[in-house]
């Protein structure tokens, strides 16, 4: 099964740690628009052997997007594309931006998930991240999602903000929990380059918090909403039973998707020149557009895979995830990682890092907390075991 990604490259407001692009005007969305529905024709051959199962609207700010819009663009897609029927359709939501009435037009088009970009039931910390709804916003758009039909609805959550509390977050995570989501994701604040946020920090305006406050804040995430019924299925990913986001799950799988809008990425296993590659669009609306009035793709670059980096990105999605499946890396990849790294896996369990169960081999709580570091060992295991083969 494979999965559509489409980024609408619109905000109302820029938050200081995002580093997606999007741009603050909406004067060129009409132009936008209809390239976007032109590219996805120009991938219409992708769809001769593949079914679509997921279709993910993400930013930016998709909730922008006026309901007979968002309704012609999911035409476009399942006239070109092969969509199932139960297909999982998400909408990413910026409290604020919803109302009762384009919610209900949002679940008749087709869409049947939500993904609320809440981050923060404290209008202070909402403050610092340049947030533009208020804590009240944001549940009076959740509850107004669940009373027109959605029962599947995520939240999204930040922490280890600058001078945050182990208590402020309890409180924040007792606040999702109450409103009975279905899947919350907890992330923790990333400074990334070229935001306001960096310069914050390089300024010293801001200091981030110590790296033992936030693994402290995470080791509670993770015990915190496993006791309120949630299942944490990938590094910053927890889910009621059978609410698992299967457009993320797809790319954590090496499951095949294509992207459409500026910046976006695609994946496919078997593409038609009979290889697997990566590639990527343009980071310009301009741009994007310029290339598609010319019927070009448009290419900001892309990769052929080897199969060294496939394993490499197997192990590493894994680990992030619901864990390496052994018997899937030795069949498609020819890797044994019981044999080729066992050293390193027996070194991981005796420090209950990791567990090896029904041929999966999974992080522990506190092997989430190295995730990083774990599956650079990991990598270089097999790396040297390859080498040893070669020189024998």
């Amino acid at each position: 099964m494979a999965s559509l990604y489409l980024h609408i490259p619109f905000c109302e407001h820029k938050c200081i740690y995002c580093d997606f692009y999007s741009v603050e005007s909406l004067d060129s969305m009409d132009r936008f628009l209809s390239a976007l529905k032109q590219e996805i024709e120009l991938y219409a051959d992708y769809s001769i052997k593949e079914e679509f199962e997921t279709i993910f609207f993400g930013g930016g700010t998709p909730s922008l997007l006026k309901p007979k819009t968002l309704h012609e663009i999911l035409d476009r897609l399942s006239t070109t594309f092969t969509i199932r029927r139960d297909a999982e359709v998400t909408v990413e939501a910026n409290p604020g931006t919803v109302d009762r009435a384009k919610l209900r037009s949002y679940r008749e088009a087709g869409v049947n998930r939500l993904s609320f970009g809440v981050q923060s039931f404290h209008d202070d910390e909402l403050k610092f991240l340049t947030r533009i709804h208020s804590s009240e916003q944001a549940k009076v758009s959740v509850l107004m999602a669940k009373d027109v039909g959605f029962n599947n609805v995520n939240i999204d959550l930040i922490f280890s903000l600058p001078n945050q509390t182990l208590q402020r977050w309890e409180e924040n995570l007792r606040q999702a929990v109450e409103l009975e989501p279905q899947h919350i994701s907890a992330y923790s604040l990333i400074v990334e380059k070229g935001t306001p946020l960096a310069d914050m920090v390089a300024a010293k305006l801001v200091s981030p918090l110590p790296v033992e406050t936030e693994a402290e804040m995470y080791e509670f995430t993770m015990a915190y909403l496993r006791s309120a019924g949630f299942q944490h299925y990938e590094v910053s990913n927890y889910a009621k039973p059978g609410f698992r986001s299967r457009h993320n799950s797809n790319y954590w799988n090496h499951s095949n998707y294509l992207g459409f809008g500026p910046s976006a990425h695609s994946f496919w296993s078997a593409t038609p020149l009979g290889d697997r590659r990566r590639w990527w669009n343009v980071r310009s609306i301009d741009g994007y557009c310029e290339k598609i009035l010319n019927r070009q793709l448009p290419l900001a670059g892309q990769e052929v895979l080897t199969e060294e980096q496939l394993v490499e990105e197997a192990i590493m999605l894994g680990l992030r995830s619901d864990g390496i499946d052994l018997y899937r890396l030795s069949s498609e990849f020819g890797v044994d990682l019981l044999t080729a790294a066992r050293s390193t896996i027996e070194q991981l369990t005796a420090e209950h890092l990791t567990t090896l169960n029904d041929h999966t081999l999974r992080l522990t709580d506190k092997g989430y907390l190295l995730c990083d570091e774990i599956s650079e060992v990991m990598i270089s295991s097999i790396s040297l075991a390859h080498t040893s083969c070669e020189s024998v």
